[in-house]
């Protein structure tokens, strides 16, 4: 059976506000039902391990959401995540950061992630982030001293939607400006569409609305 890991942040607020945050429970979950409805199998990560923030869990109207945070296997890996230093990178075919504010406050940044990114995707693996979840390839570098991106055409969240969602002053940084710094090229479309790009093995999904096709493309890319 196929295994996706899953890393997720252990920041709980918007940057250094007090504003509760982490990671978006939707972006986690839509992607989440297309990798299980494959078959494959999931384990959840952070840097620290234990229980990790969500937020967006209360939605209303959005089944998928609620079906699986109520899940009792999920609950269990949500709450128990996997310390990055146990991390076994072998044991995963795919990597896929779910996005949240949260994230741009570690994962962003975390060298030990990166790392084990960085050798999955060297061997051969799958790396898929949605949203501020591509904040978390900005620090992973290959063993030729490039990054990941500095070959790769990505997107994610814009600095429209961050406007439009009214986070442009609080968030650590604007990703939208750190991506297109980093990458081959950055793109997006208007605020708000579905929008994935695949390159190669790197799959990027704009915003809230893309997680559902970034799992798809998932599954596409381990068929």
């Amino acid at each position: 059976m196929k295994k996706v890991l899953i890393p997720v942040t252990n920041h709980a607020t918007l940057g250094e506000t007090d504003q509760a945050n982490g990671t978006y429970a939707p972006e986690l979950t839509h992607a989440l039902r297309e990798i299980q409805s494959a078959g494959y199998d999931y384990d959840i990560a952070s840097i620290k391990g234990g229980k990790a923030p969500l937020y967006g869990t209360d939605i209303e109207g959005d089944s998928v959401n609620t079906e699986i945070l109520t899940d009792e296997a999920f609950q269990n890996r949500i709450n128990n995540t996997i310390p990055v230093s146990q991390i076994n990178i072998d044991d995963y075919d795919a990597i896929f950061y779910p996005g949240g504010f949260g994230l741009l406050s570690d994962l962003s940044s975390n060298e030990d992630f990166a790392a084990l990114a960085a050798t999955h995707y060297e061997q051969g693996g799958v790396i898929a982030a949605v949203c501020h979840g591509p904040g978390a390839l900005l620090p992973i570098t290959l063993s030729n001293g490039d990054k990941l991106l500095a070959s790769k055409s990505v997107t994610g969240f814009t600095r429209e939607e961050e406007i439009d969602f009214g986070t442009i002053g609080a968030i650590p940084f604007l990703l939208e400006e750190s991506l297109a710094r980093t990458a081959a090229q950055y793109s997006k479309v208007q605020p708000w569409q579905e929008f994935v790009i695949v390159d190669e093995r790197v799959i990027t999904g704009q915003n809230p609305t893309s997680a559902q096709a970034v799992g798809k493309a998932i599954v596409a890319a381990l068929s």
